[in-house]
């Protein structure tokens, strides 16, 4: 406890989720700015009229925004309070964009049928590199997030 009788900050905690929150919200603006916006590949949900779809990238994109927002804020505090574990929060950013990628590459586009990452071409390729990216963002992320495991709780450094 602080002095001022609420728990202290769990500093191991707040870097992961902050890291996360952002990992996310980075994926989906990616996402969005590049394979719905740019590219124009598919809309957050494809399984309506352009308008719909059109709408549903406006939330998408509000959702990865709001994601992000929250883990800056949250970021903030980890520096002002001198918890931030640099490394840690790198890993959960690559914890939280791998695992809304790879969640995307199976829920949304596989389980769901939302959209797809393309249309009128072979998806597998597509498929394979999408859920590729994913996995190796996560394994990079659950890499760091052990590697400093020991530092997030008071321990030596590894």
């Amino acid at each position: 406890m602080s002095s001022s009788g609420t728990a202290a900050p769990r500093p191991h905690r707040r870097n992961v989720l902050s890291g996360v929150l952002v990992g996310i919200g980075t994926a989906a603006f990616i996402d969005e700015v590049l394979f719905h916006q740019l590219l124009q590949w598919h809309h957050f949900y494809d399984q309506s009229t352009a308008s719909v779809g059109l709408f549903s990238d406006g939330l998408f994109h509000a959702f990865g925004w709001f994601a992000i927002v929250a883990g800056l804020f949250l970021f903030a505090d980890l520096r002002r309070r001198a918890i931030l574990i640099p490394a840690r929060w790198g890993g959960a950013v690559l914890l939280g964009a791998g695992a809304f990628q790879l969640y995307d590459g199976t829920v949304q586009h596989k389980l769901l049928n939302l959209h797809q990452i393309r249309y009128e071409v072979e998806l597998l390729p597509y498929d394979l590199a999408w859920n590729a990216a994913a996995l190796l963002m996560l394994g990079a992320g659950i890499f760091l997030l052990l590697r400093t495991r020991e530092a997030a709780v008071g321990g030596p450094p590894s």
